[in-house]
């Protein structure tokens, strides 16, 4: 069944949980509410929820590195005690963030950092692209819309797929660590780096090219 955004925002002021939480329990419940609010509790998506407004200034900063010193990720990852960002589970949180990262270069962690500028300007190429293959002036619109949230969602790291488990995303993941660990944890920025990223490789020399193949 469609599950409407009305249903999504009533189920979000009840829980807090995410937006595409909230869309799968309905989803799940067949659209009702009150089972939708029992799916979400069961999973601790919505417990994760209240925690998130606690203050986590405590955390780790992660690292990984990856193709043999190719791809390097630094990031931080917040909790709210010193006591947890020593716990197990979440040193192995941190370093599956930073794995992510590595794997799926993310450009921010989430799509509300990402500037009305960029958003504007992929809008314009959308929607160029969309009028030039011929669609319609009046669906043109959607499918603009449609594009630029799948391009934010692309970008942004709590919208991504995880790589150790595609079902999910990475927000998810976030939650269901908050749930079992019993703490707001939050990751607050990162930082990847590709060897050579950005710039121009040397055209090489092709004087020294045709000398190297005669020998000389």
């Amino acid at each position: 069944m469609e599950i409407s955004a009305a249903q999504v925002r009533d189920l979000r002021e009840k829980t807090g949980a995410g937006i595409m939480d909230c869309k799968k329990a309905l989803g799940e419940t067949g659209g009702d509410l009150e089972k939708a609010v029992d799916y979400l509790r069961q999973k601790g998506l919505a417990a994760a929820s209240k925690k998130a407004g606690r203050a986590a200034t405590e955390g780790l900063i992660g690292s990984y590195i990856h193709g043999g010193g190719k791809i390097g990720v630094l990031v931080e990852v917040n909790c709210e005690t010193d006591f947890v960002a020593r716990n197990e589970d979440f040193q192995t949180l941190v370093k599956d963030v930073a794995m992510h990262i590595a794997a799926a270069n993310p450009l921010y962690v989430s799509r509300d950092e990402i500037s009305a500028e960029l958003i504007e300007k992929e809008k314009e190429i959308f929607k160029a692209q969309a009028l030039e293959s011929g669609k319609p002036e009046n669906i043109v619109e959607k499918i603009v819309a449609g594009r630029v949230d799948k391009f934010c969602a692309e970008i942004s790291l709590m919208e991504q797929a995880f790589v150790k488990n595609p079902d999910i995303t990475v927000e998810h993941l976030l939650k269901e660590s908050i749930s079992k660990i019993g703490e707001n944890i939050s990751i607050r920025r990162f930082s990847r780096f590709h060897v050579g990223e950005g710039m121009e490789k040397k055209e090489s020399n092709l004087a020294e090219e045709v000398a190297a193949q005669l020998g000389g």
